[in-house]
């Protein structure tokens, strides 16, 4: 089985609120991306890594993973303005013989082997697999800053990443969407329209953070202390 890995890092991160952009932010003195690459390049189902990114950063982003010894290849392709392009520009670079297709954010480090491996195994199993935890607090829908209603958590999850497909229905999905003009904010989004297959969720993990606050970066920093201990 072959395993490709995407990580859309063409985000500009206006909600760090920092000039440089958050997947270059480091922790401990190592980028965050670097974090993340050396996560899924300790896996061995998993066969190259390609990692989107803004044309302006490219030279930066290759220099950045020349420096640090990685035993996957990683390829960089450019990305786009938003991630369901940055991912398109990827996944048309995938071989049609890789059996599967991850989605990881860029900006998620802490994304453990475990848990990888699982929702991988489970990917080649069904077709189509995420990562996802259940919410603790109370959720409310609300119209104009009024509640509507209150919302039963036990048939909800908070996605994350990875998320893992079959090829071929991924790139399916994408060029549903593309033909129907519609974007998603994650791959599960456009494999649910086709309509085709369920989209199962594996348990994912509340130190799993997606980097995009000045908070979550302390956060992160709290996390990697104690792994590092």
């Amino acid at each position: 089985m072959r395993v490709s890995v995407i990580l859309p890092a063409a985000g500009l991160g206006t909600r760090m609120g920092k000039s440089a952009k958050k997947q270059f932010l480091q922790l401990d003195g190592t980028p965050i991306l670097i974090h993340t690459l050396r996560r899924f390049a300790n896996i061995s189902s998993i066969n190259e890594i390609i990692v989107a990114c803004r044309a302006e950063d490219m030279d930066d982003v290759r220099a950045m993973i020349a420096g640090v010894p990685l035993p996957k290849p990683v390829r960089l392709v450019e990305g786009g303005d938003s991630r369901h392009e940055s991912v398109e520009h990827a996944l048309a670079t995938v071989a049609d013989d890789v059996d599967l297709v991850a989605v990881h954010d860029a900006v998620r480090p802490f994304a453990d082997e475990a848990m990888i491996q699982k929702v991988i195994a489970e990917a080649a199993e069904c077709g189509a697999a995420i990562v996802g935890i259940v919410p603790v607090d109370t959720v409310k829908q609300v119209h104009l800053n009024k509640i509507q209603t209150t919302i039963s958590r036990d048939r909800l999850v908070l996605a994350q990443t990875p998320q893992v497909f079959t090829t071929q229905l991924l790139k399916q999905a994408f060029a549903k969407a593309k033909e129907d003009g519609f974007n998603g904010t994650d791959e599960s989004s456009l494999v649910e329209r086709l309509d085709q297959i369920e989209v199962r969720v594996v348990p994912g993990s509340d130190r799993n953070i997606k980097i995009t606050k000045p908070t979550d970066l302390t956060l992160a920093r709290h996390f990697l202390a104690e792994e590092q201990q």
